[in-house]
């Protein structure tokens, strides 16, 4: 379970010392530090489930949602979200592993998300399509429909069978906020496709 520095505090209030107390509880493995003043008690907990609490407001999305979705079929070992008006990427190193966090459009942010449950975590992903306008979003520009072709399927390695199942108009619906070439050209070349 997630707990930051101030709960961990309160809870060892019985202790003349509770700062101390939470010293010896780091070394004896009992909490995990994280972050600065974010731990985790739990030491198999699985990192995804940690990812929004380490930095937010923020969802799973990038390669990482990409390859929980099929998308992509390699696995992804760092944790990659998005947020919002934050003007750089953020990365930490932590005993869970490593997470990056960059920006996607205010407007965009909101849309396409799930929450889900796992082992008593909630935790924020975003669905396959928003996914992966966020991934078109923070790569360069390309100049047409054939070199957006070779992008999804040579470069990122798009599943041409799950790509396929992409519904076309919720992508049609968050053109417009990425402000965006790959985007844009993503949403023209599957409305053609499927009218």
């Amino acid at each position: 379970m997630i707990k930051t520095h101030s709960m961990l505090i309160e809870e060892q209030s019985k202790y003349a010392a509770p700062a101390n107390k939470l010293i010896r509880m780091v070394r004896d493995g009992q909490i995990i530090p994280i972050v600065r003043g974010l731990y985790e008690t739990d030491r198999t907990a699985s990192p995804h489930l940690l990812a929004g609490s380490i930095y937010g407001p923020s969802y799973l999305s990038f390669e990482f949602a990409l390859s929980c979705h099929g998308l992509i079929p390699e696995r992804v070992a760092t944790i990659t979200s998005a947020t919002f008006s934050k003007k750089k990427k953020k990365e930490y190193s932590t005993p869970f592993g490593r997470f990056t966090y960059r920006d996607v459009p205010p407007a965009a942010f909101p849309l396409g998300i799930e929450t889900r449950e796992a082992d008593g975590y909630h935790y924020r992903i975003a669905r396959p399509e928003k996914a992966l306008c966020d991934q078109l979003y923070k790569l360069p520009p390309v100049a047409g429909t054939k070199e957006l072709e070779y992008l999804l399927f040579d470069d990122l390695r798009i599943d041409r069978g799950e790509f396929a199942k992409l519904n076309a108009a919720e992508i049609h619906s968050y053109e417009g906020k990425y402000r965006c070439t790959n985007v844009k050209l993503l949403d023209k070349s599957l409305r053609r496709v499927r009218p």
